[in-house]
């Protein structure tokens, strides 16, 4: 049995621990708080051990912390870095690295540049066996986890007949429970947006993608708008469609109208935290026109990424081969149920 410790208890901690606290193959030390605030109590009402910084003893004064989280590292095999973007960096530096400890990262880090966090940056669908014996690696965002759940699967059935993907990246503006940041009445726009350039890292740099982001006023998923460009006549849709039937985290949806008819979906079946964990292709709305597909797909923001942080986890801390590390997975998250349910639900109607 290994030990892990969860550095941050936001949407990425509060989610992670939900899953490996009943993983039998690990002791979840417990989780680290910055801040004194109400999820303090959430975690210890959940029955999670809460660790706080040093320093700022006298700040939690009037909650049951189990100790500093520089002790709680004492007693790590890996870490599992949820803290806000940028800080993952500055906790590599000042607290894993002294240590020697393993520690997994977040979407909102780098692997590039003077402040990357690793030179790996994960897909458990394009470079798992990667993450065996490294110290150090960042799990990719919501964005860049959905964007390999599809390129990889069209890589290895149509090969150098792809001419390049271009994409629009539609991001929700918060998270559901980020109920302090403002969603503003706005569409925005990113000047050279990283996903690109993440996903890059994991498909090859000289990977044929042209990508564009916004940024609307919802909290409900993000929404990926994708032309696929074939060297000759492309696939009709139902042979395009066909490449995911059995991919795993992918989910082919016929009638939803919106991303919040998922989410609310999700929360009838009680998935936790409203969470799919998955990409939602919407096969009524892909077309094959000429040398292109054009295809939409949602991205379950945060919650896809949690079941990545587990098989990527299962590869650092004992080198599982790829189909042991997906069983054990299965049997936390369910994905495989969610997928029928949900394409049971919104599937075509006879």
């Amino acid at each position: 049995m290994k030990n892990v410790f969860v550095n941050g208890y936001g949407s990425i901690g509060s989610r992670i621990t939900n899953f490996i606290k009943d993983d039998l193959e690990i002791n979840l030390i417990g989780v680290g708080k910055h801040s004194p605030d109400d999820k303090v109590n959430v975690a210890i009402s959940r029955g999670l051990k809460v660790y706080i910084p040093k320093k700022k003893s006298d700040s939690f004064s009037e909650f049951k912390i189990s100790g500093t989280i520089e002790d709680a590292l004492d007693e790590c095999d890996l870490v599992i870095d949820a803290a806000p973007a940028g800080h993952g960096f500055l906790n590599k530096k000042n607290l894993y690295e002294p240590k020697g400890l393993m520690a997994i990262y977040q979407g909102g880090e780098t692997v590039y540049g003077d402040k990357a966090v690793s030179d790996l940056l994960f897909n458990s669908r394009v470079n798992y066996d990667k993450g065996f014996n490294k110290k150090h690696v960042m799990q990719g965002s919501c964005n860049v986890t959905g964007m390999g759940r599809i390129l990889q699967p069209l890589k290895e059935k149509y090969g150098n007949q792809l001419v390049r993907f271009d994409v629009t990246l539609v991001r929700r503006w918060a998270d559901l429970d980020e109920t302090d940041n403002e969603v503003k009445d706005t569409i925005e726009w990113s000047e050279n947006p990283h996903q690109g350039d993440d996903v890059k890292s994991y498909m090859g740099k000289e990977t044929p993608l042209f990508l564009r982001a916004i940024k609307v006023p919802t909290r409900q998923m993000h929404l990926h708008i994708m032309d696929i460009r074939f060297k000759d006549t492309a696939p009709k849709p139902s042979e395009f469609l066909s490449t995911f039937k059995n991919e795993y985290g992918v989910a082919t949806l016929y009638t939803a109208k919106g991303t919040k008819e998922i989410r609310d979906f999700a929360d009838t079946m009680n998935f936790s935290f409203k969470d799919t964990n998955m990409i939602h292709i919407h096969a009524n709305m892909v077309e094959s026109i000429q040398d292109t597909v054009k295809m939409m797909y949602s991205d379950d923001q945060t919650g896809i990424v949690i079941p990545e942080n587990h098989l990527l986890m299962q590869a650092m801390l004992f080198q599982k081969e790829y189909s042991k590390a997906f069983k054990h997975t299965e049997e936390l998250f369910h994905m495989d149920e969610k997928k029928k349910l949900l394409e049971e639900h919104f599937a075509l109607k006879k």
